[in-house]
């Protein structure tokens, strides 16, 4: 098959998939007669062909997938005017801690964060499929160790943790201000430890400090 062929095949499957397609699944395409390295090269060559468009291509965890630019957000949401679920700056900053220092128990957070955690919101960020438990850690109790999944790097648009924005960089000591952009990705402001803990809880019945 010539390579315009091939990209053409590619670029088709990944539109019509709607979600990430992994390298494996789009050499199903070509019942092996591409490898997966060819495959990897043809992606990156379509890359480069979007560059200019309001998609782009791009690999995350779950693999390859087309999305809208970030600088045309403003213009889909016309026509989407429905707002996305918002989430309390207990939650976002809960979600930072686990991010930044993973695997963590809900003790490590509470460490961290000065004030005891709500249980309701490990649950809503496991509903959302950002968080899961990945084990216990050995000793009384045995707490259940909290990770992210390969959902939160989808929705952030991150192939790896790899990839999320340096804490020495930002000057931010494991937390994150964040909010829900739409269904496909987050977008993230780092922020200084005392900006964010010196300002009221929005939801006061999350959090109440440890005595």
């Amino acid at each position: 098959m010539q390579t315009t062929d091939a990209k053409r095949v590619l670029e088709t499957a990944l539109i019509c998939a709607g979600q990430a397609v992994t390298l494996r699944e789009l050499a199903a395409l070509f019942d092996g007669a591409l490898s997966l390295d060819t495959i990897k090269r043809l992606l990156e060559d379509l890359q480069l062909e979007w560059t200019h468009r309001g998609v782009e291509l791009v690999p995350v965890a779950s693999g390859w997938r087309f999305q809208s630019r970030p600088e045309l957000r403003m213009y889909l949401d016309r026509l989407h005017p429905e707002k996305p679920p918002k989430y309390s700056r207990a939650a976002l900053e809960t979600l930072a801690i686990i991010a930044y220092r993973q695997p963590v128990t809900r003790g490590d957070i509470e460490d961290i964060r000065g004030v005891t955690v709500n249980s309701l919101i490990i649950k809503q960020l496991e509903d959302r499929g950002w968080v899961e438990v990945i084990g216990h850690r050995e000793t009384v109790g045995r707490p259940a160790l909290l990770a992210t999944t390969r959902q939160f790097l989808d929705d952030l648009g991150l192939a790896s943790l790899d990839q999320l924005p340096s804490l020495e960089d930002a000057g931010a000591e494991a937390l994150m201000s964040a909010h829900l952009a739409d269904e496909a990705s987050l977008e993230l402001d780092l922020q200084p430890e005392d900006s964010i803990t010196a300002e009221a809880e929005s939801e006061p019945t999350e959090d109440k400090p440890n005595e």
